[in-house]
């Protein structure tokens, strides 16, 4: 198979390739992410794939979030794409202490925070939740207090980070710095399902605000350590929350503001306070076009994944209605439709499309919309980094 285009490097390193675009200006060509976190990963089945085709040597991957079967992407690959970002994974229970029990049919695994996940043995691609630890929406806010949370801010979270970043900063990429657990929202719901969850928002506000207050402290206390020990080498830290549907949002704007807002604010008010050279990577898949506002109102910097399928976020109008406050990370091509299912010069085209819209001034990185799932086709990934060559570079 024809092997990717290769085109000249700059003066410009990765890093400063990064920040320029972070900083709304024109770098040499638009930076390059691919698995710095984990909404812009690779399946490991797509992976090996992609590798087969590059005509690299084949190796056993590993692993960064075992959950969705995601690639830690190697040093071969990055340099082979020019990969301009390095991600930090601290442990927690997508990538620690995973021990897959034989469950017959399927691998069963049960984490720290008391969720149940199964993945198939036939064609299980990743795990799915299966049983939540504290099941229904009329709780008492006492078994909230005295279930057994995990300890986010322990120190053995972020055993080796430094030295990575050190490694990472000293050979000239942006490290960007993972959030541990997922969204105060996702992650309440993962607590007590997410049905439950949305009736308690609708009929008890006060406990379900209990459950919130509870995902905050975990957060800040995750927080607090990683960024006293990482703060001064990293370049961007992230958090990662679900509000849009494909169509339109899991709640309402104002409940998302009353009972959200305030308390995500919270987290990145801290990573403001302690590392405010960093940018706020906000993650969060669907239609949020009538909350992007309040995003930037609560100090988010940059918008990921933009999901171009979804009713509202067609590309160009976020660039002119939002192009000069975020900084827009994703979006470069249809990873739902386009780039398992299309040609390969329907992919070319698409990512055409997608960098006329968002490139223009800078303030965007290009990665695909969520992460590349086991069925997109290595020749589809290969078109993909080719019209991102050939269409990446800014005019100088």
């Amino acid at each position: 198979m024809q092997q990717p285009r290769r085109s000249p490097r700059s003066d410009m390193n990765s890093r400063e390739r990064v920040l320029t675009a972070l900083d709304h200006r024109e770098p040499d060509r638009i930076p390059f992410d691919l698995g710095s976190v984990q909404v812009t990963g690779i399946h490991r089945i797509a992976y090996q794939n992609l590798r087969q085709a590059l005509g690299l040597p084949q190796k056993e991957e590993a692993l960064c979030d075992e959950i969705q079967q995601l690639v830690s992407v190697p040093d071969d690959l990055i340099e082979h794409l020019g990969i301009d970002t390095r991600g930090l994974y601290p442990l927690n229970s997508h990538n620690w202490g995973v021990v897959e029990e034989d469950a017959g049919s399927y691998w069963a695994y049960h984490d720290e925070w008391g969720i149940s996940h199964h993945r198939p043995k036939e064609d299980g691609l990743y795990f799915s939740i299966v049983q939540v630890p504290l099941p229904g929406y009329d709780i008492s806010p006492a078994q909230i207090e005295n279930h057994i949370w995990p300890d986010m801010g322990a120190p053995w979270r972020l055993a080796g980070l430094r030295e990575q970043a050190e490694r990472y900063r000293a050979a000239g990429y942006a490290v960007v710095l993972k959030d541990a657990f997922a969204g105060i929202f996702e992650m309440s719901q993962r607590i007590v399902g997410m049905e439950n969850l949305l009736i308690m928002m609708a009929m008890d506000e006060k406990l379900a605000c209990t459950l919130f207050d509870k995902m905050v402290e975990l957060k800040l206390h995750y927080w607090n350590s990683a960024l006293a020990e990482l703060g001064d080498l990293v370049d961007v830290v992230t958090y990662a929350d679900d509000y849009g549907t494909q169509i339109s949002q899991l709640i309402s704007p104002d409940m998302f503001r009353r009972l959200l807002k305030p308390r995500v604010r919270q987290v990145f008010d801290l990573q403001a306070r302690l590392a405010p050279h960093a940018k706020r990577f906000f993650h969060t898949d669907g239609n949020v076009r009538p909350i992007i506002p309040d995003f930037i109102e609560m100090g988010v910097d940059i918008l990921n994944p933009i999901h171009i399928r979804a009713t509202g976020m067609e590309p160009a109008a976020l660039k002119r209605d939002f192009g000069k406050e975020l900084t827009f990370w994703g979006g470069g091509v249809d990873t739902q439709g386009i780039l398992p299912n299309g040609t390969p010069q329907e992919v070319r085209d698409d990512v055409q499309r997608n960098i006329e819209a968002l490139a223009p001034g800078g303030g965007y990185v290009f990665t695909t919309i969520h992460n590349i799932q086991a069925d997109v086709p290595p020749t589809n990934i290969i078109a993909m980094w080719e019209a991102f060559q050939e269409f990446g570079a800014y005019q100088t």
